[in-house]
């Protein structure tokens, strides 16, 4: 590996279009970057709608907006205002576009490849390219390498030593909070919990009758239930469903959001609840960004290079690959059973809609015995 630790880019252009929890997880590496380059501009290019993460972010002078498709004059006007504006690019998705932005905004490029599904090869001819007009480079591994890891270790070249990458700490800074709307804030009147029962994809979906059982377990504990949702029309429609489950004792300690918390409301919301539970998604790492004892539901998913990062750990991972339950710090996973757990597809049916019958067979019991532990404490 050649080692560029003389390098000082005065200006250096993060790059992550993809979702909001993608952005989320840069934030390691923006703050590592930092102690390296202390004098250094940093900016950031990401999707129309998906920077929240970055709200408040010190190190982040200037945010950058693009459409996740964008038309001719669109990109006509974005490559005028990056052209060569850069000292370096630093391209934490693997895509052909993410690096096309690096490559007409900077003069150097470090970033992450696209490995064989399986988490095994290293892209062959489609990254030959991308290996050219890059100064390094880490390839994903979907199995063994946790994300952060990933992103860190694109920093590696730029340290005397590479391995002094993962000696200190490793910390996801969440965005900075806002008010809670005052209607809101007035419902909460004694402890509570924060639910996400809804993923981008059905596939990471977990029963509505195991939401039902647990929301009702949880105020018989004495918690207010907040039910935590995207503007999403099928986020609405599924918490709309478990509610229509509860008897109505129940019902009267559950708060619906309704998809009307920003993300930095959200990161307020989080900051004061006593427990989060979560199925695999953006929020569930936003929880664990705001130190919120979590407990993260996890199907096809491998933890291992998703789970939500326990800040303050000091490593490259975390986690195990597959355990029916695993704490680190106050993150818990939960896996279901089988020895196809965990696959990467997309449910047992390998199509965004499909079931998972990994997450079918994650009982409400092994979800209230961790939220049992958590809340003892």
């Amino acid at each position: 590996m050649s080692n560029f630790s003389s390098i000082q880019p005065k200006k250096v252009l993060f790059i992550a279009t993809r979702q909001i929890g993608d952005v989320l997880v840069t934030t390691p590496l923006i703050s590592k970057a930092r102690e390296l380059w202390p004098e250094a501009e940093f900016h950031f290019l990401g999707y129309r709608g998906k920077l929240d993460m970055l709200k408040g972010n010190p190190d982040i002078s200037e945010l950058i907006e693009t459409s996740d498709r964008p038309g001719f004059a669109e990109y006509l006007t974005l490559f005028n205002r990056l052209f060569q504006r850069y000292d370096l690019a630093i391209v934490t998705q693997p895509s052909d576009r993410a690096y096309l932005y690096g490559l007409v905004s900077a003069f150097r490029r470090v970033g992450v490849l696209g490995g064989h599904p399986q988490g095994k090869g290293g892209g062959g001819e489609q990254n030959a390219w991308k290996k050219f007009i890059s100064m390094h480079n880490v390839t994903v591994d979907y199995f063994a390498q946790h994300v952060i890891a990933e992103k860190l270790r694109l920093l590696e070249v730029f340290f005397r030593n590479p391995n002094d990458v993962f000696k200190e700490p490793i910390s996801v800074r969440p965005p900075e909070g806002e008010v809670l709307m005052p209607i809101m804030a007035g419902q909460l009147n004694q402890a509570y919990a924060v639910l996400h029962p809804g993923p981008l994809t059905a596939y990471k979906r977990w029963p509505l009758t195991y939401w039902q059982q647990l929301i009702t377990w949880l105020t018989q504990q004495g918690l207010q239930v907040v039910l935590s949702a995207s503007s999403a029309k099928q986020d609405l429609q599924l918490n709309h469903d478990i509610l229509s489950l509860l008897d109505e004792a129940t019902r009267k300690q559950v708060i619906d959001t309704a998809g009307k918390l920003s993300i930095p409301q959200a990161g307020t919301l989080l900051r004061s609840a006593a427990l989060y539970i979560g199925v695999d998604t953006s929020i569930t790492h936003l929880a664990a960004a705001c130190n919120t004892p979590t407990i993260a539901l996890f199907g096809a998913t491998p933890p291992t290079n998703f789970g939500p990062w326990p800040n303050g750990f000091v490593g490259d991972q975390p986690y195990q690959l597959r355990a029916r339950t695993q704490t680190v710090g106050n993150i818990t996973i939960l896996q279901g059973p089988g020895e196809c757990v965990p696959c990467r597809k997309a449910g047992c049916e390998d199509h965004a809609d499909s079931h998972s019958e990994c997450l079918d067979l994650l009982e409400p019991s092994q979800v209230i015995t961790a939220a049992k532990q958590i809340l003892n404490q």
